[in-house]
């Protein structure tokens, strides 16, 4: 029998690693990648744009929790995947991104080759975690061994393989076999320390990131034995819906900073207390956090914010472990009503404009729960991440956070839409955002997928305006005139409706448009921002 080549072997290999779907646009640079995907079994999705691609394997990877897969050629495709690979880096999300590259004897060489770049492998190492480069046929197995290594253990991150034109073909070495999985250290110590400070606690505070969106259940069991409120950043939110003792607020918040800082033990459940999140305004410092114990599966992670005590581990095997060691009573009380008063005081805090948008954004979610809201950075997100109770645990998650990719919302949405096929996904676009992207929308119409996508038009980027005019700096530059998305829409094939900004319309038109198959669109008439006049 003739030995696969490279390309064939690659593909083999992810599919046995559990990659069911890849993100790609072919190109003469990956055309041996292709060789065997048609018979694998391996879905392939087309976005229109390599930056697409990386995008909507960060959202497939959100929400399904394997890694989302991504192919793109050298040179401009792998550049134009480096911003969703930093997007993912920032908050933690597997995404493995396999490129080609030019052939081994011209790397580096500054031939003039087609999509050529100096130095294409390090380029690729400042953002992803592991950069793999297949010198040869025997290097490929190590290479995916390595890749999923990384995006298995520690924190989560982008990794990266290239394949260079001329071993892609190349007929494939014996494989090398599987490395064997890492057994985590054991915790037990740790555990029984943080069980016995939580225990000796009056007032505890739980703060939980992204990285205990998937430790619902052992987490509401945690707060409710230590009658402690639960304050869940953005990629949080959904870990205790309507809850009693949920804060669904940013910690940015003053009102959730008094909350912090009363405590007497704060347990950090799966976040790295980035600024993004715990300090939005800028203001150089973060709450005080009395008796800190920081649970998180990174090392380096832990090192960097001091505390009492440090848990190198998932914050589901965390939580777990801390109930079969404190105690069944502990005779605390108030939890729900210091929760209930950071609440109010939240609510009021973020101000008429922002409490407008949430009751939107509270609307959307009542009119189709259980729903994925995909965001982009624009005005509604700001305001959902500083106060939105989603209902369910990871279905709240946007670029507004972390390293803040515009354009990010259409490609991600569709993303979760293939790793979710029985969910609705709505994805909250700005119409300067969705510029970015809007070509994305067709991948949507060619997959039939069940996407609803908002485009809140203000008719520029109000939020960049008003920064602008807040710093005494004259308003340039952020009125790009949007399309007519009714045509738009039209041209895409897809339904397509005009709204004011009425939670209640746009419930109702969202129910209404429940039964529609594939892709649709709704446009959300927001008010138009007028720079003050000198």
């Amino acid at each position: 029998m003739t030995k696969p080549t490279v390309g064939e072997a690659l593909v083999a290999g992810l599919k046995e690693r559990g990659t069911t779907c890849v993100f790609g646009i072919p190109g003469v640079h990956t055309v041996e990648l292709y060789r065997g995907l048609a018979a694998s079994g391996i879905r392939h999705v087309t976005p229109r744009h390599e930056q697409g691609a990386g995008f909507m394997a960060d959202g497939y990877a959100r929400v399904s929790g394997k890694p989302g897969v991504a192919f793109v050629i050298t040179g401009p495709g792998l550049t134009n995947t480096l911003t969703p690979m930093a997007q993912a880096r920032a908050d933690s999300v597997p995404v493995l991104v396999v490129s080609g590259v030019n052939a081994s004897a011209s790397l580096g060489k500054g031939l003039g080759h087609l999509h050529e770049l100096p130095d294409q492998h390090a380029l690729a190492r400042t953002v992803a975690k592991v950069s793999a480069h297949v010198a040869g046929p025997e290097d490929l197995d190590g290479a995916l061994n390595q890749a999923f290594a990384a995006l298995s253990s520690g924190r989560p991150a982008p990794v990266h393989i290239q394949v260079p034109l001329d071993v892609a073909g190349q007929a494939q070495a014996e494989a090398g076999g599987r490395p064997a999985e890492r057994v985590p250290p054991s915790r037990d110590a740790e555990l029984q320390q943080a069980a016995a400070m939580l225990d000796a606690a009056g007032r505890v505070v739980i703060l939980a990131g992204g990285g205990a969106k998937r430790a619902a259940d052992a987490l509401r069991v945690l707060a409710e034995r230590l009658d402690a409120p639960v304050i869940q950043t953005a990629n949080a939110r959904g870990v205790l819906h309507g809850h009693p003792l949920s804060v669904p607020a940013s910690p940015s918040l003053q009102a959730v900073r008094v909350l912090i800082e009363d405590a007497d033990c704060v347990l950090a459940l799966g976040t790295e207390l980035g600024q993004t999140d715990y300090d939005m305004y800028a203001t150089g410092t973060l709450a005080a956090m009395p008796g800190l114990i920081r649970v998180d599966v990174c090392r380096e992670q832990l090192s960097r914010h001091p505390a009492e005590l440090t848990i190198e581990a998932r914050a589901e095997d965390a939580a777990a472990g801390l109930l079969g060691l404190l105690r069944e009573t502990g005779g605390r009380s108030g939890g729900s009503a210091r929760a209930e008063q950071a609440r109010v005081a939240a609510w009021q805090e973020i101000g008429p404009e922002y409490r407008q948008q949430t009751a939107i954004l509270n609307a959307i979610r009542d009119a189709v729960p259980g729903a994925l809201m995909v965001g982009d950075s624009t005005q509604p997100i700001y305001a959902g991440n500083l106060y939105f109770d989603h209902d369910r645990p990871g279905g709240w998650f946007n670029a507004a956070t972390g390293y803040g990719a515009l354009g990010y919302g259409i490609p991600a949405a569709i993303g979760a839409a293939i790793a979710d096929p029985g969910a609705r996904v709505i994805c909250l676009a700005g119409d300067g955002g969705a510029q970015f992207s809007l070509p994305e929308i067709m991948t949507a119409v060619d997959e039939q997928l069940p996407v609803t996508f908002v485009i809140w038009n203000n008719r520029g980027y109000r939020e960049i305006a008003t920064s602008m005019e807040d710093a005494d700096v004259t308003v340039v530059g952020c009125d790009p005139t949007p399309p007519d998305f009714a045509a738009t829409a039209q041209s895409f094939g897809i339904p397509h409706r005009r709204l004011v900004m009425a939670p209640e319309a746009i419930a109702a038109a969202l129910k209404d448009m429940a039964g529609t198959a594939g892709p649709q669109m709704i446009e959300i008439e927001a008010p138009e921002f007028v720079p003050a006049k000198d």
